[in-house]
């Protein structure tokens, strides 16, 4: 994902020019830190003739930006920063206000705050997309706040070019991982492209036979076995793999989700555990079972907010203070604590089954689910500590019943009961760390309703 933001500083043609250079720089410098490429367009004062703004507008116009950084180093007349900031009132800008510092005790300032507060509510009446941060003398830049939103925009604009595959539509009839395609793509920005699983079996024959041997390789090499497996059953989770990567990197798809139930399962007696996890090996894609395109979609956007290649869970018990959250088959490589451990066994009416059965990370969560209901996008969040769960089994397996990979998860931002209520569906995705306060800049940017 391309981050790249715009910074411009801003400065009253009285104020002496090497104070506004001097924070300028300062700020410039703390935001290089961060993980984004900054293109800066230098200091912009209210000069008679607009000079200082048309020179920032020339260094930023045709750059890609997600962002503008609109850097309040001192009192500006509105005007001034307008000038600059209407070429490029299509992407969201960050109004930050510097601070004053402190000399043999008195308080000295250019009056930052007089610039932000006039341009606050201009900016509103303007009709931008924006968010207002702003520094208070003595104490830390507010990286975060700063980071959450950069984020936030520059997962907004990945979004306009994100595809998601799907396998087929509406595994088992399930309601809630079905999409509505224009306003996916239209205030979301996703495009999400059908596959059917009859190219995938064509596909199989088209396959070098040295790439299924690697991919056989590959597996038996790396993961960790607990009993035997016949060969000819990972050869055959390795092709059908293969074979969708083949499309994967055919249409650039960042996500896919596959018919499971009644598609893998059913006409192919094969359960895609397997699968899963040889795609996010061979492709780096982010998946998720049972054609949940809703699921795909949040697990990008968490992606992009927290730089995670994140998973999804099932909701199995709810306890008085915490959840069990778990899969009922596989967890990507990026959320396994350990080996990646597989174990051949069986389940209901499908006699051979490679299940993954690897522990998960525990750790500090973000918990998220992106919705549509009643004409309108909602994203449910919660924050949690996740720990490791306690001794279950989902009914059916063989004896021994098998631990799945899963975590119980004590949601500290939400009661349970809370959580209950407004629980929008059977699959959560999580991300590791709190990123409640990016979440918060991208919903009220996106137009989506936030619901914790």
């Amino acid at each position: 994902m391309k981050k790249q933001i715009g910074f411009v500083c801003f400065g009253e043609v009285n104020t002496p020019i090497e104070r506004l250079q001097m924070k300028h720089t300062e700020a410039l410098e703390v935001l290089e830190k961060l993980d984004y490429t900054f293109v800066d367009g230098g200091l912009v004062i209210d000069d008679p003739g607009y000079e200082t703004a048309d020179a920032a507008i020339a260094k930023l116009q045709g750059v890609d930006m997600s962002c503008l950084v609109v850097c309040v180093a001192g009192w500006v007349p509105t005007h001034a920063v307008i000038r600059v900031t209407d070429n490029f009132r299509h992407i969201p800008v960050l109004l930050w206000g510097l601070c004053g510092w402190k000399e043999n005790g008195r308080i000295i300032t250019t009056a930052e705050q007089a610039g932000t507060t006039a341009l606050r509510p201009a900016l509103e009446a303007l009709g931008y997309t924006f968010k207002y941060v702003y520094n208070v003398i003595g104490k830390p830049y507010p990286v975060e706040k700063l980071d959450a939103f950069l984020s936030a925009c520059c997962a907004r604009k990945a979004l306009r070019s994100a595809r998601v595959g799907t396998m087929g539509y509406r595994d088992m009839l399930l309601y809630g991982t079905q999409f509505e395609g224009n306003s996916m793509r239209g205030q979301i920005g996703v495009e999400v492209e059908p596959y059917e699983m009859l190219e995938m079996v064509q596909t199989l024959e088209t396959l070098d036979p040295d790439a299924v041997a690697e991919g056989v390789k590959f597996v038996k090499e790396n993961w960790v076995f607990k009993k035997p497996c016949a060969d000819e059953v990972i050869e055959k989770g390795v092709k059908y793999a293969l074979a969708i990567s083949k499309k994967i990197r055919e249409r650039g798809w960042e996500a896919i989700t596959l018919i499971d139930v009644d598609g893998m399962k059913k006409l192919m007696g094969f359960p895609p555990a397997m699968v899963f996890m040889l795609l996010e090996h061979y492709c780096g894609v982010l998946t998720v079972p049972e054609n949940d395109v809703m699921g795909a979609v949040t697990q990008l956007i968490m992606k992009y907010l927290s730089g995670q290649n994140v998973a999804y869970m099932e909701y199995y018990e709810f306890f008085e203070n915490s959840m069990l959250i778990g899969v009922p088959d596989y967890v990507p490589k990026s959320v396994t604590c350990g080996d990646v451990t597989v174990l051949p066994a069986a389940f209901g009416l499908l006699s051979a089954s490679l299940l993954n059965v690897s522990k998960v990370k525990t750790g500090y969560v973000t918990c998220a689910r992106l919705f549509y209901m009643h004409g309108k996008y909602k994203m449910h969040v919660y924050t949690a500590e996740a720990k490791e769960p306690p001794q279950w089994n989902e009914f059916g397996w063989d004896d021994p019943a098998p631990q799945l990979p899963s975590l119980e998860v004590a949601p500290d931002s939400c009661t349970v009961e809370e959580f209950a209520q407004n629980v929008a569906c059977q699959h959560v995705i999580v991300a590791y760390g709190n990123y409640i306060e990016a979440i918060k800049d991208f919903c009220r940017m996106m137009d989506i309703e936030l619901i914790m």
